[in-house]
């Protein structure tokens, strides 16, 4: 089977790890996935504007929805080439609903926005899935667009590390379940060492931020960054990930508000336990079991009087928490897998 994806891909940003292990998976599998766009000599990604011979023609809309080239009457030549029936809207974001406005973030400015998403997405195609086990709308369903790769896994070393903690991710609405963390960490500060947030926006907006009109998407508060001596470094490719995560001893595993509501998967949700380091969840423990096990809930950052105590308790003894990885490690190879995932989008896309 051909599947064509219609996404923006970027090195660092957005999935590209996952568009990039969906066209390996393939290739191994016999089929093959590739990337709407002008072939590129030197790219990762298997780009083609062949839409004729594919199976099923995907539209992945992940904080972008421009195409990466082409012109003004690419999505009309799309929408001749391909039939309603083979095309299919994976809404990574949670925008394909009604306005929401939670913790500061938002899918939406307004309704009127939203009804213009809306009529977008239906205008696609009547197959529309979330990245999520619990879609608000009636005729969304559930596709976990994201996935598992054991091959990333790193061995669980604690002995030399770089850092106390690590975050690899942009600053887009994070900001807020960001401090939660750093908070946790000022009574311990000198005992967690060395702190690092790598991406986009953490100490200045990212430079599209004033042109878009966005922001806001990008609050942070780099004095506070800077009384707690954080470091910033800059983006970096989606190859070099999770060897960065593994510099830590642990990291936060954080959504946006937004999508912590709306209880989607992310890159960092199969990414993060298959660095060599500790994830320390600021997410809702129901989430948390039904993802990754019962087990997994022992890493989560509880809203209680002391949350630095479970932050020192990793510092103290990684390896009993190494343990509860190596749980969640074995979970998400049988259930969550590429593999597993690239079944299930054919499975999607046949019926």
């Amino acid at each position: 089977m051909r599947l064509m994806f219609i996404y923006y891909v970027m090195d660092d940003a957005g999935s590209a790890q996952d568009i990039y292990n969906y066209a390996r998976v393939a290739k191994a599998l016999g089929h093959e996935i590739a990337v709407y766009g002008r072939p590129e000599a030197r790219s990762a990604f298997n780009f083609s504007l062949d839409i004729e011979s594919a199976d099923a023609v995907i539209f992945i809309f992940e904080w972008t929805t421009q195409l990466r080239s082409g012109d003004a009457l690419d999505i009309v030549r799309l929408m001749h080439k391909a039939p309603r029936e083979r095309r299919i809207v994976i809404d990574c974001d949670g925008n394909y609903n009604d306005a929401i406005s939670i913790g500061g973030d938002y899918n939406h400015r307004d309704a009127a926005a939203s009804r213009v998403w809306t009529d977008v997405c239906e205008s696609l195609a009547d197959k529309i899935y979330q990245p999520t086990l619990h879609p608000l709308r009636r005729n969304v369903r559930p596709f976990f667009f994201h996935a598992y790769d054991p091959a990333w896994e790193k061995p669980l070393d604690f002995s030399a590390k770089e850092y106390g903690m690590v975050y690899v991710g942009h600053s887009k609405f994070r900001w807020w379940p960001m401090h939660r963390v750093l908070q946790a960490i000022e009574p311990l500060r000198p005992q967690v060492g060395r702190i690092g947030l790598v991406g986009h926006g953490w100490e200045a907006l990212p430079p599209w931020a004033v042109p878009m009109q966005i922001e806001d998407f990008y609050y942070t508060d780099p004095a506070y960054l800077r009384q707690l001596d954080v470091e910033i470094i800059p983006p970096i490719p989606f190859n070099q990930v999770i060897a960065w995560m593994s510099k830590a001893a642990f990291n936060p595993v954080i959504y946006r508000p937004l999508f912590s509501h709306l209880q989607l998967v992310t890159c960092r949700t199969f990414e993060t336990p298959a660095a060599s380091t500790i994830p320390l969840f600021g997410l809702d423990i129901a989430y948390v079991r039904e993802m990754y096990g019962e087990r997994a809930t022992e890493l989560v950052l509880l809203d209680d009087d002391h949350p630095e105590e479970k932050i020192a308790d990793i510092m103290r003894r990684p390896e009993y928490y190494a343990e509860i990885v190596l749980d969640m490690r074995r979970h998400l190879t049988q259930k969550h897998s590429y593999a597993v995932r690239l079944q299930e989008l054919i499975e999607v896309v046949k019926t």
